[in-house]
This record gives C-alpha cells, sequence and structure tokens, in this order.
C-alpha cells in the first residue's frame, strides 16, 4: 500500500476546568491517559460522517476547533504535525519540517512520553501507528513500548494491538494513530464518500479501543484522558500539504473528570496535546522545556478572547466568505484605540487596530505569512497596514492599542509579557510604550525588523512610588506589512 511521504465565556471555561468537588474525587483515582490520532481527519466531516463513536465524545466532553501553520514555516504534512501534537511544540522548535525528519531536533525536545519516562520511571507507556516514523522516530527508545504495525495489519492491526494492550496490561499513557483516512483523502479527496466511510471505520476502531478502556476490571478506579486529534487537514479535492484552510485543520475531543460535557472551546492550540497528557499524569511542566501547549485543564483566557461573541463577518474582504465572522475594531473593556492621527480609507476590516481570529485573518490573502501566527490564541489584535491598503486611502497608517492600567510596585522591576509576532517593511514600525500614573509614555520596545510569532518578556524598572504602568502599542506605516498582539500582562518581577 503507498503511503504519502474559547471562549464561549469566561463560565463555559471554567467549567471546562472541571468544578473542584470532581477534581478532588479524581485525585483518588489513578490517572490515565489515551491518545488517538486520526491521520488527515476533518472535524466538519466527522459530523458529517456515521460517527457515533466519535459523536458521542464530542457530547460527552469538549470539542475544539483548530489551525496549523503553513509553508515557509513547515507544510501542512505528517511529520511536521505529529511532531508538533505528540511533543507539545511548535516546528520552530522541533524542526521536523518533512517527512524526512531531517535535522530534527527531537532530542532537545522529546515526545510527551519520554518526558513521563524521565519523571515517573515506572508509569508504563506504549504508542502503536499505523505509519511507521511515528514510532521510529517521534516516540523515543525511552518509551517502555513503541509499535510500528507492519503495513499489511494496517489500521486493523493498530488497533487490535492496542485493544489488547489496553485490556490486558497495564499502561498509564497510550497513543494510537490510524491512517486510512488521510489514505482516503489522498485516494478520493475530502469532499467524497469514500472519506466519509473512512471516517466510519475509524469510528468503529475508536470505538472499540475505548470499550476496552472501559471494560478494564479497574476502570472504576481509574481517571481517563482521552483525547482525539489530526495532524492535518484535506482538500476537497484531496491531498495537503499547502495552506488553504481545509489542509491547516486540527481538532481537539477530549473526554475526562476536568473536561465539561458538551463544551467548545477555541484557544485550543495543537501542541496543547503534549502538555495537557503531562499535567494529567502529574508531570509538572518545567519552563525550561519551552514548551508551546499549555494543559486543558488550566484555561487562560485573556482580554481580548472576551470579544468572540462580539465578532462581525467581512465588510470589505470579498474572499473571506460570508458566514466567517472574525472581526470588530470595538476594543475589550478597559482597553482602547487611539486613532486620532490614522490616515482615512481602506479596507473596513484592518482601518487601525482590529481585534480578530485567525480564520478570519488568514484568509484575508493566503501566502503572505499569516498563517505563521502560531502562538497566538482564540482572539488577538492585529495592526495590518498591508490589508488596510488595499482599498483607496489618504494618509498613513498610525494606530495605537492601549492597555487598561495594571498594578505595580514603586521601585521593584516587574516584567511585560505578551505573544507578538511581526513582519517588516521599511518605514513601517512598531513601538511598545509604557506609562506609569498617567506620565508620559516611555519606549520600552522596538519593532523595525521580521520577528516570528514569540512571547515576548520585557523587563521594567518601575520608578519609585509608581502604582500603575499602562501599555501602549504603537503601529506606524503604509502599505507596508502587519503586527500582531496577544496575551499581555504584567507581572511582578
Amino acid at each position: 500500500m503507498t503511503r504519502r511521504s474559547f471562549l464561549v465565556s469566561t463560565a463555559a471555561l471554567a467549567a471546562a476546568a472541571g468544578p473542584l468537588s470532581a477534581v478532588a474525587g479524581a485525585a483518588a483515582k489513578t490517572p490515565k491517559v489515551l491518545v488517538i490520532g486520526l491521520d488527515g481527519a476533518l472535524l466538519n466531516r466527522i459530523k458529517d460522517a456515521d460517527a457515533p463513536a466519535l459523536k458521542a465524545l464530542m457530547s460527552a466532553g469538549l470539542t475544539a476547533p483548530s489551525a496549523i501553520y503553513a509553508n515557509p514555516l513547515a507544510p501542512t504534512s505528517s511529520g511536521p504535525g505529529w511532531s508538533t501534537l505528540i511533543t507539545g511544540v511548535w516546528p520552530d522548535k522541533h524542526k521536523v519540517l518533512n517527512n524526512d525528519f531531517t535535522g530534527h531536533q527531537l532530542a532537545k525536545y522529546p515526545d510527551f512520553m519520554t518526558r513521563v519516562e524521565a519523571a515517573k520511571p515506572k508509569l508504563r507507556t506504549y504508542a502503536v501507528s499505523s505509519w511507521a516514523p511515528i514510532t521510529d522516530i517521534i516516540f523515543s527508545a525511552k518509551v517502555d513500548a513503541r509499535v510500528s504495525t507492519p503495513s499489511a495489519e494496517y489500521d486493523a492491526g493498530t488497533t487490535s494491538r492496542a485493544v489488547a494492550e489496553v485490556k490486558s496490561g497495564n499502561p498509564d499513557a497510550v497513543f494510537v494513530q490510524l491512517d486510512n483516512i488521510d489514505h482516503a483523502g489522498h485516494d478520493s479527496g475530502a469532499a467524497s464518500k469514500a472519506y466519509l466511510d473512512a471516517i466510519h471505520g475509524a469510528d468503529t476502531q475508536v470505538g472499540q479501543i475505548v470499550d476496552a478502556v472501559k471494560s478494564r476490571a479497574t476502570y472504576g478506579s481509574e481517571d481517563w484522558l482521552i483525547m482525539i486529534t489530526a495532524d492535518h487537514g484535506h482538500t476537497d479535492p484531496g491531498g495537503h500539504g499547502g495552506s488553504s484552510w481545509p489542509e491547516r485543520q486540527t481538532f481537539m475531543i477530549a473526554t475526562g473528570s476536568t473536561v465539561a460535557a458538551g463544551s467548545v472551546r477555541h484557544d485550543v492550540r495543537m501542541p496543547d496535546i503534549a502538555a495537557s497528557a503531562l499535567a494529567h499524569l502529574g508531570v509538572a511542566i518545567d519552563p525550561a522545556w519551552g514548551l508551546d501547549g499549555r494543559p486543558i485543564q488550566q484555561p487562560t483566557p485573556d482580554d481580548f478572547d472576551a470579544l468572540r461573541a462580539k465578532l462581525t463577518g467581512p465588510v470589505d474582504e470579498g474572499g473571506i466568505g460570508s458566514g466567517v465572522i472574525g472581526f470588530t475594531h470595538t476594543p475589550p473593556s478597559g482597553w482602547s484605540v487611539d486613532n486620532s492621527k490614522m490616515g482615512t480609507g481602506g479596507i473596513t476590516e484592518w482601518r487601525g487596530w482590529s481585534f480578530t481570529t485567525d480564520e478570519f485573518w488568514t484568509k484575508t490573502e493566503r501566502d503572505q505569512q499569516r498563517e505563521l501566527n502560531i502562538r497566538a490564541r482564540n482572539v488577538f489584535a492585529v495592526a495590518d497596514g498591508d490589508e488596510w491598503s488595499d482599498k483607496t486611502f489618504s494618509g498613513t497608517f498610525d494606530s495605537t492599542l492601549i492597555s487598561p492600567a495594571y498594578d505595580v510596585t514603586g521601585g521593584r522591576p516587574a516584567t511585560l509579557t505578551y505573544t507578538t509576532y511581526y513582519r517588516q517593511e521599511a518605514p513601517q514600525k512598531g513601538e511598545v510604550l509604557v506609562s506609569y500614573d498617567g506620565g508620559a509614555p516611555v519606549t520600552v520596545k522596538t519593532y523595525t525588523a521580521d520577528t516570528p510569532s514569540v512571547v515576548e518578556n520585557v523587563r521594567l524598572d518601575v520608578p519609585a512610588g509608581a502604582r500603575k504602568a499602562q501599555v501602549r502599542f504603537r503601529y506606524t506605516g503604509g502599505n507596508n506589512w502587519y503586527w500582531v498582539i496577544d496575551g499581555v500582562k504584567i507581572t511582578a518581577s
């Protein structure tokens, strides 16, 4: 066989973390993790398919649609996709940039089971896959059992082996990869009946594995976190690797004691699979590991995420699609935007700082590297001079995003933290300014060169006697590129 090379509301997120009573009850049980990867599966086609097992898991737990990167960071292919899910870091760290694994950094950023073995070597880890590179390369030899299913057995063999391990063994962490949905996508396309049939077949196999979990004699004393995910999506005609929205699709379906039934979240990203598994197994995540993932058990919404329910559809952007909701100029409570120096005209959606989503923003124009905004989550702020200038305008792009006033302690250093992504073209400039107690803003960071998606930590030397600090993000330019800001906070150092 050939093989190709959140926010509903603050209350909803709190519910996703689980009530304290549920957490306390689960603490007495033995935590265990099952991750099932459905290669090339699209969440919207799972909803269309005859997939009772997967739909039952969605009803019983969390559904979190998400999206991945595209070139030039990495193609939407299996090597980068599975590596991101399994290690908890994006391709700019693990360096799996193709299906050849050339130059990877998996020793520096190992799979989550290897981290489990280092922290809790008595736990049993088991990985089985139909696509051999997952268990031959991504999972390290430190995992207790790595099984690459013989190609003649394919997904049937992978499923039977997983069922046997869950029933007869005593695993604490299980990873299973099923391949046939991707195979059907390549052969027939995601819009085909064959693709839906493949989802139905995989759903049956997922059901068998989940039933094996529930049939365990010790199931009543165990606390299973089950997560279903995918490495990438597919186009309707078939294939992936490019930058289209269907190819960039992934998702998490999760059930467990800390997951609210029927919940939906938009803040979940691909690396969260690994981080959530580690957290559930009681493995403390060391900041020195540099993980990009966040445990779903510990949601951390920011101010911008509260805007999701207020987002509206496109106005001037004709290529996004009328059904896509995703922008507003109205800032969240406590924030403001100063457009007193902003030019006039231009594309309505991007006139000054806007608040938007990955889907809405990346659909404005593909292959201009907006797909590389990997570390922003849910709703984020964008100043996009390039898109603004696509309609008749006058003046320049000059807009300032202003934060609420944060508490600080005079004479003690603090840290300004924010996620950013900045693409430069002169004379464009991004400036971060901080003012104390209503005083004159002082520049603490300037952007005049490309900056990949990163989390910035800027030291603030708080003046003696100061009690409040306010941050300004000023973007100036014209027909240039863009600047993303998300997750802004100030904390004591």
